[in-house]
């Protein structure tokens, strides 16, 4: 993991980029890292397509929010860390809001970074399951939609990589969905292709990644012996299916969203793990996405928020 001294900006210990983080594969029709597939990072592509579907769900998320892109009480912060940067829209309009801010995005893929950024936005390729090795203290540590990219057996170290990194009185901030689609009503059934999809996602990345991670945030972060954790769980509807306005209007952003997503997502694991054909897979993409039109369903995907305090001492 890369690292950084309190006498040296970001830019000056970056290293040229290894030709082997660059090297891609087409499949499908759709571009990958040939290195995060090689050795199980993640499975998701990193083209033009997955960088706007990332800008898009950054967008919901924003809408979500209410704008606030961070939660704990932090005024004039010096240095953010983002982890697992993506796109790097969250971070990008972290740099642009703190201009006097340092934030540094780590990632394992360089290709879906903008080509302009903001002159304090610095961003690095490593991979997340390797120690940290970050010398300087961030006021802020955060992490979204990371799940598919952890190891299973990292969760832990990991959290307690991003507590020790943080100054005393710094904060962690962690955003991580459950894949697997909830009914508000109870009508979705195991029946439902939605469904059966989500089952076989999770189920194919059982072995490899911990998809119930969201569920032990809290329980994971007071063991990294952070305070003050506050933990909620938000339901994201899958379309207009809500009576009140907002949620109306989060469904109706949601539903191109999980459409687009659940093809990046699958394609590539249920063709190599499940050994389903192309046309398998778009029936059952085609049939999962009819559920997810379906406002009597009332789906939604659980997401929770995360936010914890590292002690002053």
């Amino acid at each position: 993991m890369s690292s950084q001294s309190d006498d040296s900006l970001p830019e000056s210990e970056t290293l040229s980029l290894c030709s082997t983080y660059k090297e891609t594969i087409e499949i499908g029709g759709r571009v990958y890292q040939q290195l995060a597939l090689e050795q199980e990072i993640t499975f998701t592509p990193v083209d033009e397509i997955e960088r706007e579907s990332l800008d898009k769900q950054h967008r919901i998320f924003q809408y979500i929010f209410d704008e606030r892109l961070i939660f704990p009480p932090i005024e004039n912060p010096e240095r953010i860390l983002d982890c697992g940067y993506g796109s790097a829209a969250w971070a990008f309009d972290v740099a642009e809001k703190y201009p006097d801010c340092q934030v540094i995005g780590i990632d394992i893929t360089p290709h879906m970074k903008p080509e302009e950024m903001p002159r304090n936005l610095w961003l690095q390729i490593d991979d997340l399951n390797e120690p940290f090795t970050f010398q300087d203290k961030f006021d802020l540590v955060h992490s979204r939609n990371v799940a598919q990219g952890i190891d299973k057996g990292r969760w832990r170290s990991y959290i307690g990589d991003c507590a020790r990194v943080v100054k005393p009185g710094g904060w962690l901030q962690f955003i991580e969905p459950y894949h697997v689609v909830q009914s508000d009503n109870g009508t979705l059934t195991d029946d439902h292709a939605v469904r059966q999809f989500s089952m076989q996602y999770s189920d194919v990345l059982e072995g490899k990644k911990d998809v119930r991670a969201a569920m032990h945030l809290e329980a994971w972060f007071r063991e990294a012996g952070l305070v003050d954790v506050e933990y909620t769980m938000i339901p994201i509807p899958l379309n207009a299916w809500s009576t009140n306005p907002r949620d109306r209007h989060i469904g109706e952003l949601a539903n191109g969203a999980y459409k687009e997503a659940i093809g990046s997502h699958c394609i590539y694991l249920f063709q190599e793990y499940l050994s389903m054909t192309t046309d398998e897979i778009h029936v059952l993409l085609a049939r999962a996405r009819q559920d997810a039109d379906n406002p009597s369903l009332r789906p939604y995907i659980p997401m929770y928020v995360c936010v914890g305090r590292k002690p002053n001492s």
